[in-house]
């Protein structure tokens, strides 16, 4: 089996080269594969036949003969074969077929088991070891923003999943704060700005908790009188604030 995984491909991939290699997969486009030494080959029915080769350690090291493979770029026939390498041919759960590019709330509301709960922080910590300092050369910066882009896509996997509560809500609250420290204290170059826009929608999912579930609003307490990397905290003080003004009465005092 190759040292990568299902996620690893999906989360290292952008969402349109995914879908169309996934498009490729399940239409039956990869022939002839086979297993070589440390990596894997097969032929994949495109525009025309391209010869495809993906090592077994890394699903973005390998070669095509298409355009794009000619010039050194990832390539949906790779991901396809990388893809068809991990799952053997057999057919692709809605999971696995799901991509979230960005983080978005199913509208529903609920509670997480105390187990449940737990394996969501654990998941969360473990795609925050993509979002780590950068002090390397400049010819790896590239490498390194795919890291962020990994990460916060790991990350919208998760919250896309969540159920709105003040549980939920607690745990993406101290979310944005552990990535605020980050961003802050831990040396990120955030200079395209991907772990910053994520924190924004995330805030945004948060304002919709807190109008469907007003118990939301008590998780946005710890954020009244701190001062964040860009002031994303500002727009849920505001929501605390409104809610602890007295209701205005009508003309019968009532």
């Amino acid at each position: 089996m190759p040292k990568y995984d299902l996620d690893k491909i999906k989360f290292g991939t952008n969402e349109g080269t995914f879908q169309k290699a996934v498009d490729l997969y399940e239409s039956g486009k990869i022939k002839d594969f086979c297993e070589g030494i440390k990596s894997y080959a097969a032929t994949v029915i495109g525009t025309k036949p391209y010869k495809v080769f993906v090592e077994d350690r890394r699903f973005d090291y390998g070669h095509c003969t298409c355009y794009l493979g000619q010039n050194d770029t990832l390539c949906k026939h790779q991901i396809a074969v990388a893809m068809y390498a991990v799952k053997q041919g057999k057919p692709l759960t809605d999971q696995e077929r799901k991509y979230a590019a960005r983080p978005t709330w199913n509208g529903k509301l609920g509670k997480l088991s105390a187990d449940a709960l737990a394996g969501k922080k654990r998941e969360i910590t473990h795609a925050l070891r993509y979002i780590k300092a950068y002090d390397g050369p400049s010819r790896t910066w590239f490498a390194y923003q795919d890291s962020l882009d990994e990460g916060c896509r790991r990350l919208s996997a998760i919250i896309s999943s969540l159920l709105a509560s003040e549980q939920t809500a607690d745990l993406l609250v101290n979310l944005l704060l552990r990535l605020d420290k980050k961003l802050c204290n831990s040396g990120i170059d955030d200079s395209n700005g991907t772990v910053g826009g994520f924190m924004e929608s995330v805030v945004l999912i948060l304002q919709e908790y807190a109008k469907a579930d007003v118990n939301c609003i008590s998780t946005f307490l710890p954020l009244i009188g701190i001062q964040t990397c860009f002031g994303w905290e500002e727009s849920l003080v505001k929501i605390v604030e409104k809610d602890r003004r007295p209701h205005s009465k009508d003309k019968n005092g009532r």
